[in-house]
């Protein structure tokens, strides 16, 4: 059983080194999930912040937690792409004709997805330091926005990857991250939900974003967390154990059928 571990481990950390050289080969990918967000960090603090009544003089602070799930949301969505090149060009059935954990390759593409989201994040924190943000939680709040933002990536990367096996064409691939990006916009990322109309506010009150956002700002600015927490946490698990689950179900499907 130790035996089996092992390999498993020492398989999944080649294709994680391969993945990431492909990362480092083309640094657009990071580059593109990068600035965007930080653009629109920029226009809304800087162009919009003015005339957004958030309830805090410092907007930045109330923006940040939604910017980064955007850049997650993005970058997950190169999982996707890169997942479906690999399937398209027979790389994975190449791959399980040689003797290396089959599970392995999938596992390859999730990591980098954690690692690559990872220094997006990163960035975005320190372009949000210049422009003002400043926070007063400890180590212990901020390990815990670790975790969530760890979560959530994992969740909605094992929702790419059942993109990116189950699409015909690479718009297709990438097209399901669409909708998560627009999500933080019908949230209270932006604005206070209590300025929506009511059917919107009703939406945006009971939508994952809200939850994690709300979990995420309240432990940055080291203020009691509440509900938000458990509720961001349950919406992620429940993501991310639906989405493992058929993933890796049409991964195994589609190794049978190779």
């Amino acid at each position: 059983m130790e035996a089996v571990k092992k390999h498993f481990f020492s398989d999944m950390g080649v294709m994680l080194g391969r993945s990431m050289r492909h990362i480092t080969r083309s640094m657009d990918t990071i580059v593109t999930v990068t600035v965007m967000p930080i653009a629109m960090m920029l226009l809304f603090v800087y162009v919009l912040g003015g005339a957004i009544q958030a309830g805090t003089d410092n907007y930045v602070n109330y923006l940040l937690p939604g910017i980064l799930l955007i850049a997650i949301a993005s970058g997950v969505s190169y999982t996707a792409f890169r997942l479906f090149t690999d399937v398209q060009r027979g790389i994975i059935e190449r791959f399980h004709t040689m003797p290396i954990s089959r599970s392995a390759v999938l596992w390859g593409h999730v990591l980098t997805s954690l690692v690559s989201n990872a220094i997006s994040v990163v960035v975005i924190i320190l372009v949000a330091l210049v422009m003002g943000f400043r926070s007063s939680a400890g180590i212990l709040p901020w390990l815990a926005v670790t975790g969530i933002l760890l979560l959530f990536t994992l969740a909605l990367t094992w929702v790419a990857a059942i993109a990116g096996l189950s699409a015909k064409t690479v718009d297709g691939a990438s097209a399901f991250s669409y909708p998560i990006i627009f999500l933080p916009f019908v949230s209270s990322a932006f604005v206070p939900t209590e300025s929506m109309p009511s059917v919107v506010r009703a939406f945006a009150e009971n939508q994952p974003v809200t939850a994690i956002v709300e979990a995420i700002r309240a432990l940055l600015s080291d203020q009691p967390v509440g509900n938000d927490i458990w509720i961001a946490l349950a919406w992620c698990i429940g993501i991310l154990l639906v989405a493992y689950f058929f993933a890796m179900r049409m991964y195994k499907k589609g190794v049978r059928n190779n």
